[in-house]
């Protein structure tokens, strides 16, 4: 089965949960409308059903390809990529004065969902050019944007993110790259450089390295890293000194060419500072925060698909009968083990969308608004909110790939089916742009603290209101809803206050130990809030006489997270508040 872009549900969370009306009335978005809204994301659907979904499957048999240096990329590819840019997909979120839409972050959000869902190892492709550019345009001198922005908004020319080496994967400190000026404004730039995702490739006739590297005289530590702009060929059109050395061979996304990249066989490649000397890091972080949003989608681009594929394949297999059925074999939807399976790949895929959506609109909200206090509050809002779109997401990506193995049964074990490629591909994105584990010390140590734990405090009290909201509403579908979101969102607030004292008194071993299960804490209570949102705006509408079926069906699935999911916030409380107690014992436990 291949991918039909669920565009009714991305613009239902898109309005009602994230805020994209209300962001339209207050002027946030320009003249952009929700119209136009609805327009741009059925065409990008339509794109994404019929032109990239169908390359997916090939592109995982085939695979990029290396020969002498040449990376050729999967049959069909290049004129999809091709196509996909001469759209204008790659230039919706652009600088106008770059050629660019300017359309807002939410609305590119749900795009590059969409393109994940139709094929993971393509959509990660552009991610990576719209995250340079968006650094570029924040850090780079007026050369370097005239030179170079047009084409990367475009889409002609694609841009890479160069930070891992062999002895520095998240440690960034450890970093060996070096960087040695020239005395002509430029500098050369020699060291490797790992895992770099399309690094080289056959669909663009330039590449545009973003790298960091230290100089001679830099400071230790991540305190003496800069970034440079190393493009594949010069302004001048010969070749940089800058080649791919291999292709890893990997369990998932095999058309998206992973690249080990050699700068300064001939002397040094030529690269060009982007900001200042040592400050390296703060640039690539204006790339690296939108990557993580975006790779956050990715996780429920392909929990999307994985769901997807298992729904049609329950209707279609038979076996066994079903409660109340005497003859024949029945569909296995029918069974009540198959449709919680169904039923929670939807529920944390609605969940995990919410929250990407919700950040989305904080960012642009964060870029957008005149009046600096709700520029501030915004950018507060949507700091908390990255680690937690990244994390949960990427997880619930794999566990809802995994569900739709089991959903298959023996075929989701073989290739045959397909459901095997969607859990291959998952399996990144918990690790790449940040592992998890990085997003919830993040988290803990570095978001909880903002403005003094009221960033936090105020999106609870936001959880809050929408149960109390909950509370007052009668119609029995929403069985116990109400009471389970609110124990949920308890738990939370008392595991934060668990953290923030556990931080004021310095009890950082505490504070690390919890940060995981409340990070998956803090996502089922906002992923519950978000779902009881959507399904009280569904309730409206069906008594004003919108007789759409998906409203009930927004109300059975909020009150399935509910009553299945997020009653598992009491457990993660108490593991975040009790159960750094292994830190004492771990060294004993691991030793044999």
């Amino acid at each position: 089965m291949t991918y039909r872009a669920p565009v009714s549900d991305i613009v239902f969370t898109m309005r009602h949960v994230a805020g994209l009306d209300r962001a339209v009335a207050d002027g946030v978005y320009g003249d952009l409308s929700v119209d136009l809204s609805q327009a741009i994301l059925d065409e990008a659907g339509r794109f994404a059903n019929d032109v990239i979904a169908p390359l997916n499957r090939e592109g995982d048999k085939h695979g990029a390809t290396i020969e002498n240096g040449v990376v050729t990329t999967a049959p069909g590819w290049k004129e999809a990529y091709k196509a996909w840019s001469e759209a204008g997909w790659n230039a919706l979120p652009g600088p106008v004065e770059y050629g660019g839409q300017g359309l807002p972050t939410l609305l590119n959000s749900a795009c590059v969902e969409m393109w994940n869902a139709a094929s993971m190892a393509f959509g990660i492709g552009p991610v990576l050019t719209m995250g340079a550019i968006e650094a570029l345009v924040a850090h780079a001198s007026d050369d370097l944007k005239s030179r170079y922005l047009e084409k990367l908004v475009s889409g002609e020319w694609t841009a890479t993110m160069n930070l891992t080496e062999p002895q520095a994967g998240s440690d960034l400190a450890a970093l060996r790259s070096r960087a040695e000026r020239s005395g002509d404004g430029t500098y050369r730039i020699t060291g490797q450089k790992i895992f770099i995702t399309y690094g080289e490739h056959d669909l663009t006739d330039n590449i545009v390295h973003l790298v960091l590297a230290r100089l001679p005289d830099a400071p230790a530590g991540t305190r003496g890293i800069s970034l440079f702009l190393v493009p594949k060929f010069l302004p001048d059109g010969t070749r940089n000194d800058v080649r791919c050395h291999s292709l890893e061979h990997k369990l998932g996304i095999h058309a998206s060419p992973t690249c080990t990249m050699i700068f300064g066989d001939n002397g040094g490649a030529v690269g060009w500072l982007v900001g200042e000397e040592n400050r390296g890091l703060n640039c690539m972080f204006t790339m690296m925060n939108n990557a993580r949003l975006a790779v956050g989608l990715q996780g429920v681009a392909i929990a999307e698909r994985a769901y997807q594929q298992a729904l049609a394949y329950a209707h279609e297999r038979r076996q066994g009968r079903a409660i109340g059925t005497t003859e024949g074999m029945s569909p296995i939807v029918a069974h009540p083990d198959v449709q919680r399976n169904l039923l929670t790949m939807k529920a944390l895929t609605a969940a995990a969308r919410a929250i990407c959506y919700m950040t989305a609109e904080a960012i642009d909200r964060a870029h957008l608004e005149q009046d600096p206090a709700r520029r501030k509050t915004a950018h507060e809002r949507a700091s908390l909110l990255t680690p937690v779109a990244k994390a949960f997401s990427t997880d619930i990506g794999m566990e809802v790939a995994s569900l739709g193995v089991q959903v298959h049964g023996g075929m989701g074990f073989v290739e045959e089916t397909g459901a095997a490629q969607h859990l291959r591909d998952a399996r990144i994105a918990p690790i790449y742009e940040g592992t998890n584990g990085i997003q919830a010390i993040d988290l803990v140590t570095r978001k909880l603290p903002l403005s003094g734990g009221e960033t936090v405090r105020a999106q609870i009290a936001a959880m809050r209101a929408v149960v109390g909201r909950l509370l007052k509403e009668s119609t029995p579908a929403f069985g116990a809803t109400a009471p389970r979101l609110r124990d949920a969102i308890e738990s939370l607030d008392r595991a934060t206050s668990y953290l923030l004292h556990a931080l004021a008194s310095n009890a950082q071993g505490e504070a690390l130990a919890g940060a995981t299960p409340y990070l998956r804490l803090f996502a089922l209570a906002q992923g519950g809030a978000a779902l009881a949102e959507m399904a009280l705006t569904a309730n409206a509408l069906g008594a004003g006489g919108d007789k759409d079926p998906a409203h009930a069906g927004r109300i059975a699935l909020c009150r399935f997270f509910a009553e299945n999911i997020a009653v598992g916030a009491k457990g993660l409380e108490e593991t975040v508040m009790g159960g750094a107690g292994f830190l004492q014992d771990a060294t004993l436990a691991l030793a044999s």
